[in-house]
């Protein structure tokens, strides 16, 4: 029968890090203590091999400086006997054809076949190695002995080597203990580290989760520090809040479109279902119910075309850059308006500026400011002064909207719109500059959004807007301010 196996639970990322982490650090750390190991046996070595020679060349000095007829063998033992050898040493002197010269505890030394063969026949040079000899270890050092140029005896000297063998034990057991130590607080520290870099992680991850599922307003919040991962989290919540004020404007957006539109599309619905129901007979409501679905299709196709116009203006990677100059730029608004302002629209002062900058794009937000500005200015009746505007003349029976391109002292530059109108009192300025905001408006007075596209091409190029009083006219005084990073000078480049 098959039973239902639940899957074997993984170790987490951190603990699989930490033993990948911790394997690095033996194979390194090993090789650390055979290192060391073999450095303290090969400076003790250097070292008893030093002491071994200086003993040896001693002998020697002293063997071709002895007394005439004195042989050999007669002056080791006088020498040896003279010079108390070392608990831990043996010495050998073995004589060609006069036998040896020994000290105490040389047997087991005396029948190693190594040292054996030089009694026989003395080595051709010096030489050295290290040997285990009835259980105890010597470093084993034969040397020739030269007289007349050629080799007469054999010295040996042996030195045991126990306290080299604990010392290299202690060493290499200290190193050890070191090491582990230190593989031991590296993990450590690697697996409490990677752990609270991967729970950061975790915690972005389930954020990032929820807010796939719609909650918007979760956040990581203070990490309680000031490193990468603090550094992480604010990034992380900083894009959150941009990401949910982007969904709470569009969802805003949708339902202030969904609002224009409904009153257009009510409108018409309404007009076609009174020709339902009363037919088609009555040639003057047939005519009038086409004229007012043609006027809101009219004004609907209007609003559309507004919404792209501001869809592109928030979108500043789609801006065309070229040179544009501020002269032909305002007088090609001035000369399409015109007919609207009937003669109303008039060019201030406008320097000879090139601009880097989206020619449609500005020009679009130049030509919603002045039909924001002529509608407000045809708000006024003929002969009444705007408010507030005190004893100043009046504009007269036509519309007075004055369009002006200048340079300010920082080297910014001002496109500004005048207007002779009520203007927009400070307490509603902000306002002004949101979608389908129209504070004070009437009905017909616009869609609400050509503030709205002038601020996201103004913002788009770098620059603001700014909303005022006019001095000469009385209304409003909007300026759209681009850098001084767009200007390309007075003239074409």
């Amino acid at each position: 029968m098959a039973t239902d196996r639940s899957p074997r639970r993984r170790p987490g990322s951190a603990t699989r890090l930490a033993v990948l982490h911790a394997l690095f650090l033996t194979v390194v750390l090993g090789a650390a203590v055979v290192a060391m190991s073999d450095s303290f046996a090969r400076s003790y070595q250097r070292a008893t091999l030093t002491r071994i020679g200086t003993e040896l060349r001693e002998f020697e000095t002293h063997a071709q400086a002895r007394p005439p007829g004195q042989s050999l063998r007669a002056f080791a033992v006088n020498f040896l006997s003279g010079s108390p050898v070392a608990a831990d040493d043996i010495v050998v002197v073995s004589v060609v054809g006069d036998g040896l010269v020994v000290t105490g505890g040389s047997g087991p030394l005396l029948t190693y076949p190594a040292v054996s063969a030089w009694f026989r026949s003395p080595p051709p040079r010096t030489m050295s190695f290290m040997a285990t000899i009835a259980g105890t270890t010597y470093e084993v050092v034969g040397a020739p002995l030269r007289s007349g140029g050629r080799a007469v005896g054999t010295y040996v000297q042996a030195k045991d080597m126990k306290t080299y063998v604990a010392e290299r034990a202690r060493v290499t057991a200290l190193a050890a203990a070191e090491a582990g130590l230190a593989l031991l607080v590296g993990v450590t520290s690697a697996y409490l580290l990677l752990r609270r870099l991967l729970r950061a992680v975790g915690r972005i991850t389930t954020t990032a989760h929820e807010i796939g599922e719609g909650r918007l307003e979760r956040r990581l919040g203070d990490q309680g520090t000031n490193d990468e991962v603090a550094q992480l989290a604010r990034t992380f919540d900083g894009m959150l809040d941009r990401l949910e004020e982007a969904m709470q404007a569009q969802r805003r957006l949708l339902a202030d479109v969904s609002h224009q539109l409904r009153t257009p599309l009510t409108v018409v619905r309404g007009h076609l279902e009174v020709l339902a129901r009363t037919g088609t007979s009555d040639p003057a409501a047939l005519h009038e119910a086409i004229g007012v679905g043609i006027d809101e299709l009219d004004h609907m196709t209007s609003l559309v075309d507004r919404l792209l116009m501001l869809g592109r203006a928030l979108e500043p990677g789609l801006l065309v850059a070229a040179p544009v100059p501020v002269q032909d730029l305002l007088e090609g608004v001035r000369d399409s308006l015109s007919v609207l302002a009937n003669d109303g629209l008039a060019l201030g002062r406008v320097e000879p500026i090139f601009l880097l900058a989206d020619r449609d794009q500005l020009r679009g937000a130049v030509v919603n400011l002045v039909g924001n500005a002529l509608r407000a200015a045809k708000a006024v009746p003929a002969g009444a002064g705007p408010a507030g505007a005190g004893s100043r003349p009046s504009p007269g029976p036509r519309a007075a909207v004055v369009l002006s391109g200048t340079a300010l002292p920082s080297g910014d530059v001002e496109l500004v719109v005048e207007d002779s109108g009520p203007g927009i009192p400070p307490a509603q300025r902000e306002a002004a500059l949101r979608r389908f905001s129209r504070p004070g408006a009437r009905e017909e007075d616009g869609s609400g959004l050509g503030l709205a596209i002038a601020k996201a091409v103004a913002l788009a190029h770098g620059g603001s807007i700014s909303i005022d009083r006019s001095e000469a006219l009385g209304g409003a005084r909007v300026a759209i301010v681009l850098p001084a990073s767009r200007v390309l000078g007075g003239r074409t480049p």
